[in-house]
């Protein structure tokens, strides 16, 4: 199904947020939506990474709309680097604004790196129907106070992550009372060098029971 990319801003609470809307050129779904986070905004991270644009295209093939946005301070986005904090409340806009969009759709939220811990610490209050977590920082960002949400969580890891060790994000999903589910990608690097088509493969088959 091809995909097309809109150019979007909406207000944020340190100003306007930059956001590319992933649409389904045909059988646009009302039922879901999709809202994908970047990785370290002080790192390059933007919604432009390949990663989250792989993650928010796959979801905007089975007709979902799909945002994937910049955090304050990146590019067109108004504001500064937050460590986490400022930055849920710029995902909890990117929601609101999407669900202004499309009224009563069901909420789908992925984030890559930087962008899985915001999305996860957001997760309890955004209450979304999936939840996925790419490549998650466990040891470099405090996940002490996340919520498990009452959902499906998936979690996607590459055993040849050189930013973030595989068997810490191992060891932290296992120490759940319900574990979310954990896809590792053998040999796979922290940016998935030359796996972006496997990786989508992967979200599409993680992302089907709830969507088809």
């Amino acid at each position: 199904m091809r995909v097309l990319s809109q150019a979007v801003n909406f207000n944020g609470p340190a100003g306007n947020i930059q956001g590319v809307l992933d649409t389904a050129e045909t059988n646009l779904r009302s039922d879901y939506i999709s809202v994908n986070c970047h990785p370290h905004s002080l790192h390059g991270g933007s919604m432009t990474n390949k990663v989250i644009h792989t993650v928010s295209r796959s979801f905007a093939g089975f007709g979902i709309p799909s945002l994937r946005f910049n955090f304050r301070g990146v590019g067109q986005s108004e504001g500064e680097y937050d460590e986490g904090v400022g930055e849920q409340s710029d995902l909890q806009a990117a929601v609101n604004w999407m669900q202004t969009q499309y009224p009563d759709a069901q909420l789908l939220l992925s984030g890559f790196s930087f962008g899985s811990f915001v999305s996860a610490l957001a997760a309890h209050q955004l209450a979304p129907a999936f939840l996925l977590s790419v490549a998650p920082p466990v040891m470099r960002f405090d996940f002490s106070t996340f919520q498990q949400p009452d959902c499906d969580w998936q979690v996607i890891m590459g055993t040849a992550d050189e930013l973030v060790d595989y068997a810490s994000v191992e060891t932290w999903v296992n120490s759940f009372a319900t574990p979310p589910g954990l896809t590792p990608m053998n040999d796979a690097s922290h940016f998935f060098h030359g796996r972006l088509v496997e990786l989508r493969e992967i979200v599409e088959n993680l992302v089907k029971p709830h969507v088809i």
